[in-house]
């Protein structure tokens, strides 16, 4: 396993989400299919809210891939979908079943007929295909349905348990309420509301603490005392029969509350909060319905899989190299069962590679590092746009804005290159999520802020250039100097294992070692993560075996030359093992043939690999269980000890049950029987590893002992000593002892076959008709010292330079966007070829993704976004402006989006950026056309070019909506583009649209005109759902978006000319226009909060009254939230003067 294997200690469960519902397709065409992965799926609604957001006349067919570890996960998904299908009340019985931990009798017998009726179906693979629920919802394995089956059954049987277990169960659920009931404080739910969580702020703690007090979210008191009965389904889960569901559980976190608390009149109650959800909660419901009674095309596909990511993940990337069916990997640490497909449902084609791939906050849990190796392999690879998201609540460190990079490592344009994939708001330089909201609550709270929301959006850079896959450039991977490459690999190993180091603690100052310390339990990364990092790496770059060898060869010298990671010589046998095993290297002893010694005498051969198995005694592991009671949870390693030397493994697999030795002693296989009881049961302990056989030869067999153990760079370890006062050592046995040290060879899979670049002299010529007769263009050469000198060449694109000779033409694409300015040709005459050296481009540089920071790219016929998510406006709700607060919110919203940089090049009336006076454009549209505190709103804005004094584009504004799960604010509108031919034909309307239109002039400065015609066919395509682009799109004909960034020029097809327009023809003066203009949706630019500040951060902040730090926290005033004070007696101190001003705070 490339995460470590800890134990637990106190388990919980996710039986409901606790961020507000996403759309998974917002980044695809609404043409294209959707193959999604769902790395830790959770519960539904993020599949019911996708399946919400598909338009009404939409085609396309969504295939969801939904793993969870968790059965009861998953269990409990079937039976909310199941009771959906089956048309039963969303809002009352299906409401009930899902979200309350204690229900009514008719509540409580729905559940139970459904449950029996799902265990009936589910006895077979056939019976459940043949089911009203078979075509819909689809099972990977029979290990799924049979886990999902016996959950359903539990569910079931619960209510005829004993007295006494019941009474058990009973009194686990009071133990979790009577936690929660004392916590002050809980609103994760508000956080769905983003900008306006403050709103509704205090009836979302109110709403906590009475769920857990009622078990329910009714209010109407002789129903509350109807439910009792305890919900069966948030009783069982991995942790067996208990009330272990996460403890700060809110029924609630998962839906949108901003537009409840931003157009509600009055302050808004838990009745409002709850009766909101439940409309949300029906409104998916219905669509989900829909989709299933309509063309057979466009009904979903549901498929579920029980296991680990990093277990799912391996087994669809052998099947998709392999097309095998059975795996070796057990579907989790504490299983032995191997991950398996059923061959049934193999042979219907199930997708091995997905072009959506979402990782929920998995990052958390195993790492980025590991999240990236598992997924990247499965995303659809190009020229078909894919994309991964991934997400983090956690943070460590007191700033959560530079979390993210400190989990990458290293930097991340070199990342970038090697993992062929990056976040797009690094490239864009913003992003059009906002995180304002988190960023203002921990700027407010500090210090005790727990939780940072970090979404990020990774993509193909080449799929962000619009000529790079029609130049065939795409699919050539970088080229690295071999010494710079393995320099920068041993860099990062050194970063990812310095702390297993005690010189790194003593090396840290007193505050951060106490932190290090404490976070010493929490290790995601070990040896195999590494090696599939660079497995990864060398896949992608398709380096040939002669220069991987060399850039190794590197990595090995600095490897032996550096002193400093002293726990390198406990792990080296591992690491070396693991970098044979996935056929990254194989040092050259390995070549050679184990010898037939000690253990190895009988066997007919022996193998490279075998696995070396342990069986430790239930008594052996109570000090574990000791050590869980304090609330830790450590790591827990393998190791060879021997007289010499000891030799660790961290990749260690472990399961409740009986290891039987089965086979021949010339071929020894073991036959492993799991416990049903896992926990709870008797059996021992098997932990198992694997190793290169060669290293026993070593030492003796008979000197040597094989020990389960903790890390004793561990927290847990220190806490072991200083309370046992004995050693790390859980259990050891002698590599001779047969009865409890079992040793059979590893299967080892052959070597995957690496993908053929495709060569660009191949690929077809550019659609504008110039000839590509130069000669071929060979691989980016990548150079990471910085002593390159700058060339200079023409650029047509951020990824893609134009070079012409004697009128021929070469397209050189890179494989990320490049500098313009800081390029440079070198032309060998004798030796006939013509370098191009460019600087990689990086944020708040030039050139590169600037040349176009909103581009739509044609690929296949289909459009795709890069830097914008796509938006259907039916499905959000509109934005109320009937109060000055209200318009007040929307003008702070929209003007955080700066950030600091940003405010200062304001203040000082910089005009020379671009973006920047985009930026201030949009924010002046929002502010007129919402009706600022001096005036009415102005819904119809010209663009006027400064330089010129020219308008050739109006924006006609409609309505403001809530982008939900943006938390943002998008004005939905039209543009209009002021041509002569237009303007020919349209004089008389357009001069009676002048005088009476109430016209507000927008001025654009240098740059910005012609960014404008780049961004608005991303506005436009992006809430593009009700038409599609036809045979006669001038942007296929042309082979260019925009058609144009000339002044009077229209940027924009015809294709969604007077499509969408009923807000057009409702007034009279624009009625004329209404078949002229395209749909757009506005939406405020943010600032990327890793890159750069925004807001004011905490550590800025001074106390009122003495202008000191805080002691330990500056707190803000409670009440107005304009003052802040380092401690309690400032506050005292100011408070009579104070009072006087003190207005509490609804902005």
């Amino acid at each position: 396993m490339s995460h470590p294997l800890f134990w637990p200690g106190k388990y919980y469960w996710f039986p409901i989400g606790n961020t507000a519902a996403v759309c998974y397709s917002r980044d695809l065409a609404p043409e294209e299919p959707g193959n999604i992965l769902l790395l830790g799926c959770g519960d539904p609604r993020n599949v019911l809210y996708t399946i919400y957001n598909e338009p009404t006349n939409g085609t396309r067919r969504l295939d969801f891939t939904c793993c969870d570890s968790e059965p009861a996960v998953l269990a409990r998904n079937v039976l909310l979908l199941t009771l959906v299908i089956d048309q039963q009340s969303y809002t009352n019985t299906v409401w009930n079943i899902f979200y309350h931990l204690y229900l009514d009798d008719a509540s409580h017998q729905a559940l139970l007929a459904q449950c029996r009726k799902l265990v009936a179906l589910a006895g077979t693979a056939q019976r459940w295909r043949d089911s009203p629920y078979g075509r819909i919802i689809r099972f990977c394995s029979d290990y799924s349905r049979n886990e999902l089956q016996r959950h359903w059954s539990l569910y079931a049987d619960m209510h005829e348990l004993p007295e006494a277990r019941k009474q058990a169960i009973r009194a686990a659920f009071s133990r979790v309420s009577e936690f929660n009931l004392s916590t002050k404080g809980v609103a994760g739910a508000a956080r769905s509301a983003g900008p306006l969580m403050h709103l509704i702020l205090e009836p979302t703690i109110s709403l906590f603490s009475h769920y857990w007090k009622t078990g329910t979210t009714i209010f109407d008191s002789p129903a509350i005392t109807q439910a009792t009965l305890i919900n069966p389904t948030f009783v069982y889960s991995l942790a067996g029969e208990s009330g272990h569901a996460y403890h700060s559980t809110e029924p609630l976190a998962g839906f949108h509350l901003a537009a409840l608390a931003g157009n509600s009149e009055r302050t808004v109650t838990m009745k409002d909060i709850v009766e909101g959800a439940k409309a949300e909660f029906a409104d998916w419901c219905t669509a989900f319905i829909s989709h299933l009674s309509s063309s057979s095309s466009r009904v979903p596909i549901i498929r579920l899989v029980v296991g680990d990511a990093m277990a799912v993940c391996s087994y669809l990337e052998r099947h998709g190299n392999m097309e095998t069916i059975r795996g070796t990997t057990p579907v989790a640490q504490w299983k032995t069962q191997p991950m398996a497909f059923n061959k049934e449902y193999a042979s219907e084609g199930f997708p091995d590679c997905f072009n959506v791939i979402d990782t929920s906050n998995l990052v958390d849990h195993i790492d980025l590092l590991n999240v990236l190796v598992i997924a990247l392999p499965l995303l659809e690879p190009p020229p078909r746009p894919s994309v991964l998201y991934t997400e983090s609540l956690l943070f460590d460190g007191l700033n959560p804005t530079k979390d993210f990079a400190r989990r990458l490592r290293a930097n991340l344009t070199v990342m970038s290159l090697l993992l062929g994939v990056t976040p797009i708001d690094y490239l864009s330089g913003f992003s059009s999520r906002s995180n304002t909201h988190d960023l203002m609550l921990h700027a407010a709270v500090g210090t005790d802020a727990a939780q940072f929301h970090q979404v990020t959006t990774w993509k193909t850079p080449l799929t962000g250039d619009p000529y790079a896959y029609r130049c065939g450039g795409a699919a050539l991977p970088p080229v690295f100097d071999h010494i710079q490459l393995g320099t920068f690999l041993y860099d990062l190993y050194h970063d990812l294992f310095e702390k297993e180091d005690a010189f790194y603690l003593l090396g840290l100052k007193k505050k951060q070692r106490a932190k290090a310390l404490a976070h010493s339990d929490i290790i995601h990364i070990n040896r195999e993560t590494y090696v599939l990092f660079l497995k990864l790496v060398k896949g992608r770059l398709c380096i040939s075996r002669e220069v991987w060898n060399r850039v190794m060869l590197r990595f090995w010298d600095l490897f032996e030359a550096d002193q400093t990671l002293v726990m390198d010589k406990v792990y080296g046998q591992e690491f070396v093992t693991q970098l044979h095993l996935h056929h990254v290297v194989t040092l050259p002893f390995l070549s050679f043939p184990p010898q037939k010694l000690g253990r190895f005498a009988g066997w007919a051969s022996v193998p490279t690999l075998v696995r070396v198995i342990l069986i430790v005694p239930r008594e052996k592991l109570s000090k574990l269980s000791d050590i869980a009671q304090d609330n830790l949870t450590p790591p827990l390693q393998c190791d060879i000890l021997g007289p010499e030397k000891i030799n660790s493994f961290a990749s260690v697999h472990a399961a409740f049950g009986h290891a039987y030795t089965v086979g021949t002693r010339e071929s020894p296989r073991v036959s492993f029987e799991q416990d049903p009881e896992e926990w709870n049961g008797t059996s021992p302990l098997i932990v198992s590893f694997i190793l290169a056989a060669r290293y026993l030869e070593f030492q003796p067999h008979h000197l040597q002992r094989v020990a389960l153990s903790i890390p004793n760079f561990s927290g847990s370890a220190r806490v072991t000593i200083a309370g046992h006062g004995e050693s790390l050592c859980i259990h050891s046995a002698d590599l001779t002892d047969e009865s409890s040290v079992l040793l059979v060879p590893e299967r080892h899979s052959p070597p995957d076959q690496p993908s053929s670049p495709i060569s660009s002299s191949s690929s077809p010529s550019l659609a504008h008709g110039d000839r590509t007769e130069i000669g071929t263009s060979g691989r980016a050469v990548v150079a990471l010292d910085e002593q390159c000198e700058l060339p200079s060449i023409v650029q047509i694109s951020p990824c893609t330079m134009k070079l012409t000779l004697c009128g021929s033409v070469q397209y050189v694409t890179y494989p990320f966007p490049v500098i313009e300015s800081q390029n440079r040709l070198r032309l060998a005459r004798k030796s006939r070829y013509i370098q191009v050296v460019a600087h990689v481009y990086g944020p708040f540089q030039p050139e590169g993704m600037k040349l176009n920071p909103f581009p739509v790219i044609d690929i296949d016929r289909q459009l795709t976004l890069w830097s914008m998510h796509r938006v259907n406006l039916r499905c959000m709700p509109s934005l109320v402006l009937g109060a000055p607060r209200s318009i007040q919110r929307l003008n702070g919203h929209v003007g955080s989006m700066m950030s600091n940089r940003e405010h200062s090049l304001l203040r000082k009336g910089h005009k020379g950026d671009p973006v920047l006076s985009l930026k201030q454009s949009l924010l002046t549209i929002f502010h007129r056309a919402a009706g600022n505190l001096e005036g009415e709103p102005r819904r119809l804005l010209a663009l006027i070019d400064d330089a010129t004094n020219n308008v050739d584009t109006l924006i006609f504004v409609d309505t403001f909506h809530y982008d939900l799960q943006h938390h943002t604010i998008v004005c939905s509108g039209y543009v209009l583009s002021t041509t002569e031919e237009f303007m020919s034909r349209m004089r008389v309307p357009f001069g009676r649209l002048v005088e009476q239109g109430r016209i507000s002039h927008l001025r654009l400065y240098s740059g910005e005109p012609k960014l404008w015609k780049q961004l608005l066919p991303a506005l436009a395509e992006r809430c593009r759902f009700s038409w599609q682009h036809t045979d006669k799109c001038e942007y296929r004909k042309k082979g260019t978006i925009p058609l144009s960034e000339e002044s009077d020029e229209d940027p924009l097809c015809s294709c969604g000319r007077g499509k969408d327009v009923a807000c057009m023809n409702r007034n009279e003066l624009w009625r004329p226009f209404a078949p002229h203009v395209t749909r757009i949706a506005l939406s405020p630019l943010f600032a990327v909060s890793y890159l750069e500040t925004v807001g004011r951060q905490t550590s800025s902040h001074r106390c009122f009254v003495c202008r000191g730090n805080g002691q330990p926290n500056i707190r803000a005033c409670s009440s107005c939230k304009k003052v802040r004070y380092c401690s309690k007696a400032c506050q005292t101190k100011h408070w009579r003067e104070h009072k006087t001003q003190c207005v509490t705070s609804d902005a």
